[in-house]
């Protein structure tokens, strides 16, 4: 029975990604589990159906971030394919919002860094805080005009390589 499940978990995961089989070869080759379309198909299709090794079995876990028991076990426990589907996307959007949340608190602490010392500038005198809030007026309006849509025909008039 194992390696019914197996079959089966591997065709799932597998379709729920939207790979094909040559799609799968390729990744099971980039994580250093190399094995060829063919075989995949007659692991999961094959009469007779070709079995996995210890090795396959590792990238396969590997690839579609699974435990060797989720490998073996049997795929209908786990729901649809859409659920299945649905629960891979959360996990990755989640990530990628950790992600997202881990650089934007990186720049509130730059943005705060650089808020004080230009704050220890303008507290030397109305001046120097004249001279600081012109200078934040100024590169509001340049970053203004170049995000304005009329400049956009300009922007890539200045990026396009010479003699064009």
């Amino acid at each position: 029975m194992p390696e019914e499940h197996v079959a089966a978990r591997i065709k799932l995961e597998r379709e729920v990604r939207g790979w094909s089989t040559v799609k799968l070869a390729e990744e099971m080759a980039a994580v250093g589990h190399p094995i060829n379309q063919s075989a995949i198909w007659r692991i999961e299709s094959g009469k007779p159906r070709r079995r996995v090794n210890l090795d396959e079995a590792l990238g396969f876990c590997t690839v579609f971030d699974l435990t060797m028991q989720d490998l073996t076990g049997p795929p209908g426990e786990l729901a649809t394919p859409r659920i299945r589907q649905l629960a891979h996307e959360y996990v990755q959007m989640t990530r990628e919002y950790r992600q997202l949340r881990a650089a934007i608190d990186q720049n509130q602490m730059h943005l705060h860094e650089i808020q004080m010392e230009l704050d220890a500038y303008g507290d030397k005198g109305p001046e120097q805080r004249g001279q600081v809030d012109e200078l934040l007026r100024l590169e509001e309006r340049a970053l203004q005009r170049n995000l304005h849509p009329s400049r956009a025909y300009l922007r890539n008039q200045e990026q396009s390589p010479a003699g064009e």
